[in-house]
């Protein structure tokens, strides 16, 4: 139930954002409001479980990208500094911006996931050190500066203002970061 409570509301935000009501919840799951109080006691609590939701499948396409021998250490850097399931594909982060005022616990909980769960992006820059790819460079100021503008993409409404789809400034973001820190080969 749970599964499914979490599914329909982050489709809700796909089609309507996250100022959706607990009334368009239930309509499209096909329930009523008091069984969805059954799972979760208050929008708040499902819109946690929906960040702690996303943020583990992210956490698991991490996973993937470490475990795939075809591709290189370079790629590995740059696909898991940008990973994104695909489930999530069209969904637009930049609407996370409203949660800040209306809804501070949750804001509060992204911005915990964001900066939890570096070890593996770590272990490979570390790794590319190591191979002669990448500068020694400081990676808690690497992994700060990722941080601050990925909050900045879904804490702020600039994208939005700008027209600029979230998935283009990730990766634009990723290519700055990376080649950054990338030992230019002669």
């Amino acid at each position: 139930m749970e599964k499914r409570i979490i599914e329909g509301a982050l489709g809700i935000v796909e089609k309507q954002g996250i100022k959706f009501t607990m009334d368009d919840l239930a309509a499209e799951l096909g329930m009523s409001k008091k069984t969805i109080y059954t799972v979760f006691r208050d929008k708040n609590a499902l819109l946690i479980a929906m960040v702690d939701w996303v943020f583990d499948f992210i956490k698991d396409s991490e996973a993937q990208v470490m475990e795939d021998k075809s591709l290189s250490l370079t790629q590995k850097i740059r696909k898991i500094l940008g990973v994104m399931p695909e489930n999530y594909s069209n969904f637009d982060f930049t609407q996370f911006y409203v949660l800040r005022d209306k809804h501070p616990a949750v804001y509060e909980r992204v911005r915990q996931r964001l900066e939890s769960g570096w070890e593996m992006t770590y272990e490979l820059l570390n790794q590319g050190v190591e191979q002669g790819l990448i500068r020694s460079v400081d990676f808690r100021i690497f992994q700060l500066a990722f941080e601050s503008a990925v909050e900045r993409f879904i804490m702020g409404d600039e994208l939005e203002k700008n027209g600029i789809d979230y998935f283009d400034a990730l990766d634009e973001l990723v290519t700055i970061m990376v080649d950054g820190i990338m030992i230019k080969q002669s």
